[in-house]
């Protein structure tokens, strides 16, 4: 099937990858028709909201791209089926957490949405359609898809020609904070596919403005398992610097230092080896996990063995710092008020999915602590779904809780009123606000001896110190 032009697009799904990425090619492509759809209706009437700060996606710079497409190029709708017949193109982009029950549960992708959107397109697409997958998925994935679409045709509902597809392989690799940085200025843009008129209209698309050299072409395999080996490769730098950290402070070594001196080794580089405490958001423990159970179904458990540490130590290392907060404050924190600043998985995002905060939280309600929880993008809402329990509007420290030991928390709305009355304050989000803090203020709120306990090396040491407050910052040993 010959492939003129792409006037048309449309990607299901919404959320932090079909948003953005759909918004910047609206926004890069104006003769390009673009409709994000979703079944989801309050999420659509967000991204419709005239007020740009309700976007349900916070991503720096994000409302001014949806400003400047929204409604020249750029459309959200609940309409599928005629979007779907409409396009040219259609982006799966939806949801592929991990199974929780079943063959595979724990460690494989969970497809029902995939297939759902494979079905739908197999239903409403009408003529030629390049059938995109943009969701990151276990390899060999599209030959599903292909088989769901290739029956299509074999069943003609009316008299009008079946359809017909290409299916290509698009993985995002974008870091939440700097989405629409990376769209806009991206490493490299990923194409796989067979059939190369299918994959010229793609890449056609992102030479609007990506340079011809960063646009890479493989075959569909190879597409699909490169974005699960990316992000297996961060995620290990992240478990091996904080494994380092958890060394300098057992020997009196400072992790920064450590991280700078073997950052400049070229052959190392000095991204992703900030210590802290533990990895984040959809991606990075989904891929993994993806990647051992695909190892171990291709008879390789040495290498599934191997990946899955990766995952242990993150989850050790989340453990590692409740139980330290526990040991500072005199062995418990029952009944004690800890400020919680930061619940999103990192800075300039609102995404909470497999956020550090949420096991780190979890562990000290178990221990009893009365949590004051802060973020200035996350809302209470998101935090209660999170935590799996209703916050309690006073969780002032009083005897009565020390004896009962039932660990509660509270949406703090503002840094001052989370370390009202705190025995700690426990950063875990790298917001910029925390920077600026100014801890003479907020030790005068707090009960002594406080604690800050950084670990997000965001302080300034000698500020806290000269406030009167003991700190305890990742990575770094005692004098």
């Amino acid at each position: 099937m010959k492939i003129t032009s792409i006037d048309s697009i449309c990607c299901i799904g919404a959320g932090y990858v079909g948003g953005p990425t759909m918004a910047v090619i609206a926004d890069r492509c104006p003769e390009i028709v673009v409709t994000v759809v979703d079944s989801n209706e309050a999420r659509i009437a967000a991204w419709n909201d005239p007020d740009l700060s309700h976007l349900p996606v916070y991503e720096p710079g994000l409302d001014d791209v949806v400003a400047r497409a929204r409604g020249r190029n750029l459309y959200f709708s609940t309409d599928v089926g005629n979007s779907i017949a409409s396009a040219d193109m259609v982006f799966i982009s939806v949801n592929t957490p991990t199974k929780t029950k079943g063959l595979g549960a724990g460690q494989a992708s969970d497809l029902r949405w995939v297939e759902a959107c494979a079905r739908q397109v197999a239903n409403f697409a009408k003529g030629h359609t390049v059938v995109v997958e943009k969701s990151t998925l276990p390899v060999r994935t599209a030959a599903a898809i292909k088989a769901i679409l290739e029956a299509s045709q074999q069943k003609p509902l009316c008299d009008e020609p079946s359809p017909t597809f290409s299916v290509l392989s698009n993985p995002e690799f974008l870091a939440e904070g700097t989405a629409i940085r990376d769209l806009e200025d991206p490493d490299r843009v990923l194409i796989g596919g067979e059939e190369s008129e299918a994959v010229d209209a793609l890449a056609q698309i992102y030479a609007h403005w990506v340079p011809s050299g960063r646009i890479l072409r493989t075959n569909l395999w190879s597409s699909e398992l490169s974005k699960l080996t990316a992000n297996a490769f961060l995620a290990q730098r992240i478990s091996s610097i904080n494994s380092v950290a958890a060394l300098c402070e057992a020997t009196g070594a400072d992790v920064r230092e450590v991280a700078l001196a073997i950052g400049t080794d070229t052959r190392i580089g000095s991204k992703f080896l900030n210590a802290g405490p533990g990895f984040g958001g959809s991606c990075f423990q989904k891929d993994i996990l993806n990647l051992v159970y695909l190892c171990r179904h291709f008879g390789l458990p040495e290498v599934a063995g191997y990946w899955e540490e990766v995952v242990n130590l993150n989850t050790w290392q989340q453990h590692r710092i409740a139980s330290l907060v526990v040991q500072r404050l005199f062995g418990t924190v029952s009944g004690k008020r800890i400020a919680i600043l930061g619940f999103s998985f990192k800075a300039d995002t609102n995404d909470t999915r497999e956020a550090p905060a949420i096991r780190i939280s979890l562990d000290l309600i178990e221990e009893g602590a009365q949590l004051a929880i802060h973020d200035p993008k996350v809302e209470r809402d998101q935090m209660a779904r999170d935590l799996n329990q209703n916050e309690r509007a006073d969780i002032t420290p009083s005897p009565e809780a020390v004896l009962k030991g039932e660990g509660t928390w509270c949406f703090a709305s503002t840094v001052q009123g989370a370390v009202q009355g705190a025995d700690a304050v426990l950063i875990l989000t790298e917001w910029n606000e925390y920077r600026l803090l100014d801890w003479k203020e907020l030790a005068a709120k707090m009960r002594a001896p406080a604690w800050v306990f950084d670990t997000r090396s965001v302080v300034d040491s000698v500020k806290v110190a000269e406030s009167g407050l003991n700190l305890w910052r990742v990575g770094e040993g005692e004098d």
